[in-house]
C-alpha cells in the first residue's frame, strides 16, 4: 500500500489558525488528513500536527475560533522589539540558511531579552490537545540553539509532547528556547520552514507552508527552502503538493502573523483554499488507499 506523508510548516499564530482552517477543508470536501501515514510539524505546525495525529482537529478548530488570544500576547509583550526586529532582519539576509549560519541564530536567540522559559512552557499545557505522544507518527522539529544542529522529536525522544511542542514554536528573539535533556532548544523553522525533508521515501507528500509566498521578511529564504525540498521529493518520485497561502488567506493575514485576533478569519480563508486543493490531492491522496 502506498504511503502519505503530511507535512505541516511554521507561520505564526495565524499560521495555526489558517492551517487548521484548510485541514477542515480538505475533510469536509472527501481528503482525510488524518489519515496520512506520517506527519511532520515545525513551528506552528508542531501544534497543527498534534491536532491531526491526535484527532484532534475538532478541538483545534473550536480553539483556533476563539480570536484573540490573551496568554500570548502576554508573553510576547515581555521581548525586546528592537532586539528581535534585528535578529529577524539577519534572517531574511541570509542567502540560505547554513550550518553556520542557523548557529548564528540560535546564539542570538540564546542572548534575546524574553518571557521566562518557565512562562513561555506553562502556555502549551493548555495550547496541546495531548498529555501523550499518538501513536500515529509525528515528527516535530527544532534545532540546537548552542550548536546549530536539527532536532527531530518523536514518542521515543524522550521528552513531554507540550515541551517538544513549545521548543519547536520557540521564534529566535521572541519567545525563550526550551531546555530539553540539558540542552536548549529553538524554533525548527530556523533550519527549514517545513522540513519537508523528513518525508523523503513517501509516495505521496502534501506540504502545507503559511510562511513562503510573500516577499518580505523571512518569507523569501524560508520559500526558496521548502521549495528546493518539495523539488528534491519529486526528484526521488514522491507525488507533491505543496500549499502556500492563496491570495485570500494572505490577506486574511494581514501583515502581523501573531494578530490572534484575526485566527477566525483565517481559519475561514484556509477551509476554503483547502476545499479547493482537495481536488488537485485526491488522485494521489486517495489512491493511496488512505
Amino acid at each position: 500500500m502506498a504511503k502519505n506523508a503530511l507535512v505541516l510548516g511554521g507561520g505564526g499564530a495565524l499560521g495555526v489558525a489558517w492551517e487548521t482552517g484548510l485541514l477542515a477543508g480538505l475533510r469536509e470536501a472527501g481528503i482525510d488528513p488524518g489519515a496520512a501515514d506520517l506527519v511532520v510539524g515545525t513551528s506552528a505546525g508542531s501544534i497543527v500536527g498534534t491536532y491531526i495525529a491526535g484527532g484532534k482537529l475538532d478541538e483545534g478548530l473550536e480553539l483556533q475560533s476563539q480570536g484573540t488570544d490573551q496568554k500570548i500576547n502576554a508573553i510576547i509583550v515581555e521581548a525586546d522589539l528592537p532586539g528581535m526586529l534585528q535578529l529577524f532582519s539577519y534572517w531574511a539576509s541570509l542567502p540560505e540558511l547554513t550550518h553556520d549560519a542557523i548557529a548564528e541564530i540560535g546564539t542570538k536567540a540564546l542572548a534575546a531579552k524574553t518571557a521566562p522559559e518557565e512562562k513561555w512552557t506553562a502556555y502549551f499545557n493548555d495550547v496541546v490537545p495531548l498529555t501523550e505522544w499518538p501513536d500515529k507518527p509525528l515528527k516535530l522539529t527544532a534545532v540546537d540553539a548552542a550548536t546549530g544542529d536539527f532536532q527531530v522529536w518523536d514518542r521515543d525522544s524522550g521528552v513531554p509532547i507540550h515541551l517538544a511542542v513549545a521548543s519547536s514554536c520557540a521564534v529566535p528573539g521572541m519567545f525563550p528556547p526550551v531546555t530539553l535533556h540539558g540542552k536548549r532548544y529553538t524554533d525548527g523553522g530556523v533550519r527549514s520552514g517545513t522540513s519537508a525533508d523528513l518525508a523523503s521515501g513517501f509516495d505521496s507528500v502534501l506540504i502545507i507552508a503559511p510562511i513562503g509566498s510573500g516577499k518580505d521578511g523571512i518569507d523569501p529564504i524560508l520559500g526558496r527552502t521548502t521549495r528546493a525540498e518539495a523539488e528534491a521529493l519529486r526528484a526521488a518520485g514522491s507525488r507533491v503538493e505543496l500549499a502556500f497561502p492563496d491570495a485570500g488567506s494572505l490577506e486574511a493575514m494581514g501583515v502581523n502573523r501573531m494578530d490572534s485576533s484575526r485566527r477566525p478569519q483565517c481559519i475561514e480563508a484556509g477551509r476554503r483554499q483547502g476545499t479547493a486543493l482537495a481536488e488537485a490531492l485526491a488522485g494521489a491522496w486517495v489512491a493511496a488507499g488512505v
